[in-house]
């Protein structure tokens, strides 16, 4: 398992009870939430973490 999975698992999770009309509000609702993502360090850590891989300081 790569980070990128648990992202797209989480997106997936957040998307799942929205209903988008068009494609054009489906691809604004994942930016948005991709977005939110991006200022949730903590978050992304945990995806990293469960990939078991682990982050050094340079």
């Amino acid at each position: 398992m790569n980070p990128a999975e648990g992202v797209w698992a989480n997106l997936r999770n957040s998307l799942g009870d929205l209903a988008a009309c068009t494609t054009d509000e489906l691809a604004a609702l994942v930016c948005t939430r991709l977005k939110k993502m991006q200022y949730c360090p903590d978050l992304l850590d945990g995806f990293i973490a469960e990939a078991g891989l682990v982050l050094r300081p340079p």
